[in-house]
C-alpha cells in the first residue's frame, strides 16, 4: 500500500511540474500564442508583397512583349504624339482672389498724430 502512495505523490509532482512548464516555462502557451501571431501578421505581409510582385511581373512582361503598353507609358509619362495626331492641351484658368486692404489697427497709447 505504501509503494502506491509514493507512486501517486510522484505522478502528482511530475504533473505539476509539467503544467508549470507548459504556462510558465520556456516555450509556453503565452509565447506560442505570441507566435501564431506573428506568423500570420508575416503571411498576410507576404501575401500583399506577392500579389505586387505579380503584378509587377505582368508589367514586366507586357512591357517585353507588347507595343501598346510602352505607348501608352510614351503618351501619359512623356506627352509623345503619334506622328499626323493633333495635341490639343486645356488649361483652366486659376480663380483670381479678390485683393484686401491691410487692415488698419489702433491701439490705445498710439501716438495721437499716427490715429486717422
Amino acid at each position: 500500500m505504501r509503494d502506491w502512495r509514493w507512486l501517486l505523490l510522484l505522478l502528482a509532482l511530475l504533473l505539476a511540474w509539467l503544467q508549470y512548464r507548459f504556462w510558465f516555462g520556456p516555450g509556453n502557451s503565452g509565447e506560442v500564442m505570441m507566435l501564431e501571431a506573428q506568423v500570420a501578421n508575416q503571411e498576410r505581409d507576404n501575401d500583399g508583397l506577392r500579389q505586387r510582385n505579380d503584378a509587377l511581373a505582368a508589367e514586366v512582361k507586357d512591357l517585353k512583349e507588347g507595343q501598346s503598353a510602352i505607348e501608352e507609358r510614351a503618351r501619359s509619362e512623356l506627352g509623345m504624339i503619334k506622328p499626323g495626331e493633333k495635341f490639343y492641351r486645356v488649361v483652366e484658368d486659376a480663380p483670381v482672389l479678390p485683393a484686401q486692404p491691410a487692415p488698419v489697427t489702433a491701439q490705445a497709447g498710439d501716438h495721437p498724430a499716427d490715429v486717422p
